[in-house]
């Protein structure tokens, strides 16, 4: 199988639901969407579907091409057509909406697009676990992959909180393991993003003793973690 159709209630769904058809990473496949879903409240949350394409890539090597750019509210200037551009200005917007000062600096890699904020009080941008950082970005690849001609990837950091939160999702992992092997009885985790959930599966992925794996429907799918 080279190529698959999938739907979700967004682009993103969509294409995690045809990334685990193809059992392949995004860097493997190109994207074609087929259709948005369609506009709700705010023209933000579809009640129709997304349909996208995957189509499976050649084999190759290629080097990761990194770049920096940074912008502030004084000097982004929308771009048609330009999905990053668009993303930043959105999350200045945001920002600006309430009441911080920020500045925006976007990094490209070869998986994806990172959008790094700096400013005082982000506490307020992160939220609760990171909660209000993961719906940013929820929002922000909405509002650059609707000016974009195929598919981009963004993720939103603010104070190295990825980072820290990988290492606080890997010190759970273990530490749920070991009341696994305790107690004989899988562990069901709280909902997490797929982002999170790759972090836990990588973490247990060579244990020998424990496994994972996913059950559920986005927003509210979950990893267990059971014995093999």
């Amino acid at each position: 199988m080279s190529n698959v159709v999938a739907s979700g209630k967004t682009v993103e769904v969509a294409v995690n639901r045809g990334l685990a058809q193809l059992g392949v990473s995004q860097d493997r496949v190109s994207v074609n969407i087929l259709s948005q879903p369609s506009k709700g409240f705010l023209g933000l949350i579809g009640v129709r579907q997304a349909r996208v394409e995957l189509t499976l890539l050649p084999e190759v090597s290629p080097e990761p091409v990194v770049g920096t750019m940074t912008s502030s509210s004084e000097s982004i200037k929308p771009v048609d057509g330009d999905p990053y551009a668009a993303a930043v200005k959105f999350i200045l917007d945001v920002g600006r909406s309430m009441g911080l000062e920020v500045t925006v600096e976007v990094q490209h890699t070869r998986d994806a697009t990172t959008l790094h904020i700096f400013g005082p009080d982000l506490g307020l941008m992160i939220g609760r676990r990171g909660q209000t950082l993961d719906s940013l970005q929820y929002l922000a690849n909405i509002v650059a992959n609707r000016v974009s001609n195929s598919y981009v990837r963004i993720v939103l950091d603010a104070e190295n909180f990825r980072e820290r939160r990988k290492k606080t999702l890997e010190e759970l992992a273990d530490r749920l393991a070991g009341r696994v092997i305790r107690s004989h009885k899988e562990v069901v985790l709280e909902p997490m993003s797929p982002q999170e959930r790759k972090v836990i599966h990588a973490r247990l992925q060579d244990h020998k003793v424990v496994n994972t794996y996913s059950k559920g429907e986005e927003p509210n799918r979950r990893v267990v973690i059971s014995l093999k």
